[in-house]
């Protein structure tokens, strides 16, 4: 399995998801069909992760509750900014499944709440993936065609808060890795790092946040990932998304917590499931799996081939890992975006 650039075929609708979900979680639907208890019926699954894939846990629950390993479970939601919920169920907040923005996030948890094990599957405890993206007013008058563009004198650029927000993080990383890919240095990167900041005008505190701010009126452009610009088009907002030659590879991970129930075990194979890989894709994430087949996907700038390769996509592991670039970028106090934040206001 692969851990790298997804590249996904279109092919079959990924309403297959639904129709398949039955075999898909460990059992058939004889259970759901006949309206006898399932294995894990009474139980609640308490769900805490950060705020942008929500969309998508909605479907993933609903089709979950369908199947043998599903019939009879509860939920219960907590969502927001990915550093903010880490840090809840480090204080002791309820969760039995867990689903951040980045590694970090969930490493937190390690070995408290969450065994040190919960990377060791074929993904690396990564449950979707996505890419970072340009959203833009419809029609996109400021002619916004990829990174450079954005440091222009006029524009308005909406991101996250990297103190709360994991979605920051990818966001900037793929702002200053740009410059790399087209041969700058550090310090090419680090001007055009001052640059971006200093066309900031909003920075709230999570990615869902941010997109409510952009769709409200602030700012020309939003700095995104793919399946959240995808995910409020399907909602009949008025946006559009470029998405650039050199971007960033967003990788999620989920785990349950070390007290989970087996309801929630049964849902996190559920969600790594082709069916449930399949209700990602229609919500606009990029599958961990390659060899899941995605159909149309609503919202997306060409239904019928949602996901384009990127020429130029930086992974995390190619600066060294998250605890590499957390210390080099986003430390307190000597991080490289924290001192252009500070210097920029």
């Amino acid at each position: 399995m692969r851990r790298g650039v997804p590249l996904i075929a279109a092919g079959a609708a990924v309403a297959l998801a639904v129709a398949a979900c039955g075999g898909s979680s460990g059992g058939g639907g004889s259970a759901a069909a006949s309206g006898t208890p399932g294995p894990n019926a009474g139980q609640t699954v308490a769900i805490v992760g950060y705020s942008v894939p929500k969309p998508a846990y909605d479907a993933l629950e609903a089709a979950f509750l369908k199947t043998d390993a599903g019939k009879g479970v509860k939920f219960s939601e907590t969502f927001g900014a990915s550093g903010t919920e880490s840090k809840a169920v480090a204080a002791g907040q309820k969760a039995d499944f867990v689903a951040f923005s980045l590694d970090p996030d969930m490493t937190r948890l390690v070995p408290k709440f969450v065994a040190s094990g919960w990377n060791a599957d074929a993904n690396r405890g990564q449950i979707s993936d996505s890419v970072v993206v340009i959203a833009v007013r419809k029609g996109n008058p400021k002619h916004i065609t990829g990174w450079d563009d954005l440091i222009k004198p006029g524009v308005k650029i909406v991101t996250p808060d990297p103190a709360s927000s994991g979605s920051a993080k990818w966001n900037i990383l793929a702002a200053y890795e740009h410059v790399i890919a087209e041969g700058g240095t550090d310090a090419d990167a680090q001007t055009y790092l001052t640059s971006f900041f200093k066309n900031v005008v909003s920075k709230p505190s999570s990615g869902a946040d941010a997109t409510t701010t952009f769709t409200q009126g602030t700012g020309d452009v939003l700095i995104s990932y793919e399946n959240e610009a995808i995910g409020a088009r399907q909602k009949g907002t008025s946006l559009d998304y470029v998405v650039p030659k050199e971007s960033f590879l967003i990788e999620n991970p989920v785990a349950v917590t070390l007290t989970a129930n087996s309801a929630a075990k049964a849902f996190l194979d559920f969600a790594r499931s082709d069916a449930g890989q399949a209700i990602f894709a229609s919500k606009g994430f990029r599958p961990v799996d390659q060899n899941v087949t995605v159909g149309t996907v609503a919202g997306a700038s060409d239904p019928s081939k949602p996901f384009p390769t990127v020429a130029k996509l930086t992974t995390i592991a190619d600066l060294g890992g998250w605890s590499k670039v957390n210390k080099e970028f986003f430390d307190a106090d000597n991080g490289i975006v924290t001192k252009i934040e500070n210097a920029t206001g």
